[in-house]
């Protein structure tokens, strides 16, 4: 088939060869199964079948085996004769060992270019998620954003949203006016949060110069499609900010790239390694995204494949868009496991020729249940397929040989060395700056002004009013009599104040009565 991948072989004795339609590959798929059921190499031979029809590819390599895309397998590897012996049974008559062009990528800048983003770019919303905030602390987040976006303060980085924080805190009486109520507790909480990210090696995540799109969309001069690898092992030591990274990945393609219908071929397929991630105690507005996010991104070229162990991780409403599936084994231990098998098995169209809950469940190491679309985009009859065999490496690379592909890549020019524009940090440091210069200048002036006042008050200046000193020796009046002359002057105060009130009068007119009686 000269437009599809080829996956595997199906049917009596694996002899019927099963593809994946490149017309259909953007109608989404997922891989799915127990640890150790060969979920690895599904991706690896789908990784590479994509990028020999010239399809780009990103996909994190979560634990570190799919760097061996880049390297042609070989005749020493302890599977060759197994390797050999299942392409001659599902008819992979083209099967030979070759490597794949391959872009390394990492968040944190070691074993791969540095993947960036900015801070604006990310948005509140994403944010919230990778920190955890509460409804409250995300309103506070969405004000930061506003008022940045009002006063012209690029967020970039992750100082830069630090600064604005402490902007808000400092003026939340006069922000609150007009957006509602910014807790300075509920701002200290966000900052504490921001250091835990920044402590977790976040902080190299968010900055200048930010990925290009169209960095992860390219061919080499053969026409084959590059695989972009974002290296993950270390980044699940952060599962919050990993999930967070690919989903704003998604998004980024979603509002960027134009609507293209139906295309012969995907312009980018996207696999999403522990999609589980994604969906682990998110709130309802994030799953309502993913779920915009896979229903039209489809419509921009972009084929997406969530992979993960159990059906049962992905949302109903997001599984029932995954039209292209390899189902791996499952275990049925507990109930809970038999149910999910069951739901499983009920999603795919029916075989008659085996029952399809019984063969997810005996499948072994490098076998599937497959269902791909078919003509018209109706779900092809579920199939036991035999995977077909990788042609690059099974196993991770060498650190050495890492080195070598990121030394003769052409972005690593692009992408190392990092940029520090100025932004809502610098201009919110310069602000504060001048603030406090002019306050240091009003107070210079002010003491300078004190002590004038201080010297003309002190002074020997006429003031209109002299005092001559005598030679004589002035008249000193004791304390105690000064004490008798003012307590004898309250005392006359007191009688002529009643003398002149009726009592007063009462008295006068008794001395005056008694006098004229004598006479």
């Amino acid at each position: 088939m000269e437009n599809g991948v080829f996956v595997g072989g199906g049917g009596e004795g694996y002899g019927v060869k099963q593809w994946l339609r490149l017309d259909y590959a953007n109608r989404h798929g997922l891989v799915a199964g127990a640890t150790g059921t060969g979920k690895t190499v599904t991706l690896q031979i789908l990784a590479e079948g994509f990028s020999a029809q010239g399809v780009p590819v990103f996909m994190a390599d979560v634990k570190g085996d799919l760097s061996g895309l880049s390297k042609p397998g070989s005749a020493d590897f302890k599977l060759h004769q197994p390797f050999t012996d299942r392409a001659a049974t599902i008819g992979f008559e083209d099967f030979a060992y070759r490597a794949f062009p391959v872009t390394f990528w990492d968040l944190f800048g070691d074993q791969g270019h540095p993947i960036r983003t900015t801070v604006a770019e990310m948005g509140p919303l994403l944010i919230s998620r990778l920190l955890e905030l509460s409804e409250a602390q995300e309103g506070i987040l969405n004000i930061a954003f506003r008022v940045a976006d009002e006063e012209g303060l690029p967020l970039l980085d992750l100082k830069d949203l630090q600064s604005m924080l402490v902007w808000l805190g400092e003026n939340a009486s006069t922000v609150s006016l007009r957006y509602g109520n910014i807790a300075v507790q509920s701002v200290g909480a966000i900052q504490r949060r921001l250091l835990v990210l920044e402590n977790q090696g976040g902080a190299d995540f968010f900055g200048e110069p930010a990925l290009e799109l169209r960095d992860l969309m390219r061919t080499d001069p053969n026409g084959q499609g590059q695989i972009n690898i974002l290296a993950a092992d270390k980044l699940m030591g952060s599962p919050r900010l990993y999930a967070t990274f690919l989903l704003w990945l998604l998004s980024e393609l979603f509002e960027e790239l134009p609507e293209v219908g139906d295309p012969e071929k995907p312009k980018l397929v996207f696999f999403f390694d522990e999609a589980h991630l994604l969906f682990d105690d998110a709130p309802k507005a994030l799953v309502d995204k993913v779920e915009q996010v896979a229903r039209l991104i489809r419509s921009k070229g972009v084929g997406v494949y969530f992979i993960t162990q159990n059906p049962d991780d992905i949302p109903e409403d997001i599984l029932g868009q995954l039209g292209n599936r390899v189902q791996h084994a499952l275990r049925a231990f507990t109930a809970r496991d038999r149910k999910a098998l069951r739901m499983a098995a009920e999603t795919y169209r029916e075989n008659p020729a085996f029952d399809t809950e019984q063969a997810i469940r005996e499948v072994g190491v490098g076998e599937a249940v497959t269902s791909m679309l078919e003509r018209k985009g109706i779900p092809g009859i579920v199939e036991r397929t035999l995977i077909r065999p990788p042609s690059s490496q099974l196993g991770p690379i060498t650190p050495a040989e890492r080195g070598g592909i990121m030394g003769a890549s052409d972005l690593g020019d692009k992408y190392t060395q990092r940029l520090d524009r100025q932004s809502a940090f610098e201009i919110l440091s310069q602000r504060t700056a001048e603030a406090a210069a002019a306050a240091e200048q009003a107070e210079q002036k002010e003491a300078e002004l004190d002590a004038a006042m201080r010297e003309y008050t002190a002074g020997r200046r006429y003031t209109g009013t002299r005092v001559g000193r005598s030679t004589s020796q002035p008249t000193r009046t004791s304390r105690t009599s000064r004490k008798d002359e003012s307590f004898g002057e309250a005392i006359a105060n007191v009688v002529v104040k009643e003398l002149k009130g009726t009592t007063g009068r009462r008295i006068v007119r008794g001395i005056l009565g008694g006098l004229f009686k004598a006479r």
